[in-house]
């Protein structure tokens, strides 16, 4: 598949992620209906509508690749496929149960187990980030952008955190990198705010799967920036459990 595929793939399911963010947030607005999964995590009727729209559209682009969403996964059967979707129909479904601003819709398409595809999109804060490939990474907010992972900070080195409660070993890491100021943020709109350059590094502890990140880290990654494992070797996806290793996203390899 080359580039000006997955260019027009790419561009054929942005109207759908603007159509699908249109009605989370008009599910939002009316009061979602929550279930609690088996994991004891919940999912909203918000999520499922979203993942019907999402892997509907995928479908009809690319029929003969397979489509794995956290919302119909099933965990018992073990990921055998080299080229495949993850999509996480809203990753910070805790955050849009509240109606806050940060959650996401996401889908990446992965390829002979890397990235090629990523999309994201905010749509409380109008944000839709896509990439197809290194050097073409952009974001449509009021207009076309394409990122590279610039900073728009001076002197300052800003960091993101899942939570007020920064584990030790995620600070020290931070403390390495010359840390300034840490930020709490939600979903993988941390890897998007890195790729557009308006904080520098992010670390995490193993924590949730490969749908979570994977279309914010296309991103950044295309963007010119990286996610590695703490111990620096590459994020590849495929596992057989789908599970997250720990990992470092970085602006730029130079902090």
């Amino acid at each position: 598949m080359n580039n000006l595929n997955l260019k027009n793939i790419t561009e054929d399911l942005l109207d759908t992620f603007i159509k699908a963010g249109k009605i989370a947030k008009e599910i939002s607005d009316r009061g979602v209906k929550i279930t609690i999964k088996n994991d004891k995590s919940p999912v909203t009727d918000g999520d499922i509508e979203v993942d019907t729209i999402l892997r509907n559209k995928i479908a009809n682009l690319t029929p003969k690749i397979p489509i794995i969403s956290e919302e119909t996964v099933n965990l018992e059967i073990k990921n055998k496929y080299q080229t495949f979707w993850l999509i996480d129909p809203i990753d910070g479904t805790k955050d849009y149960i509240k109606k806050r601003s940060e959650y996401t819709l996401n889908a990446a398409l992965i390829i002979n187990y890397k990235l090629a595809i990523g999309i994201v999109f905010a749509p409380e804060k109008n944000r839709l980030f896509f990439s197809y490939g290194k050097g073409f990474a952009f974001e449509i907010n009021t207009k076309k952008r394409k990122l590279s992972c610039k900073s728009r900070n001076d002197k300052k080195i800003i960091a993101l955190a899942n939570s007020e409660n920064t584990p030790s070993d995620i600070l020290d890491i931070y403390k390495k990198h010359n840390v300034t100021e840490i930020i709490r943020m939600s979903s993988s709109l941390k890897f998007c705010i890195l790729a557009a350059g308006e904080a520098d590094i992010y670390a995490a502890k193993a924590r949730a799967y490969e749908w979570d990140i994977a279309a914010g880290h296309a991103i950044l990654e295309h963007a010119g920036g990286s996610i590695t494992t703490h111990d620096g070797k590459d994020f590849l996806y495929g596992k057989e459990n789908y599970k997250n290793l720990p990992i470092i996203a970085k602006r730029s390899k130079k902090l």
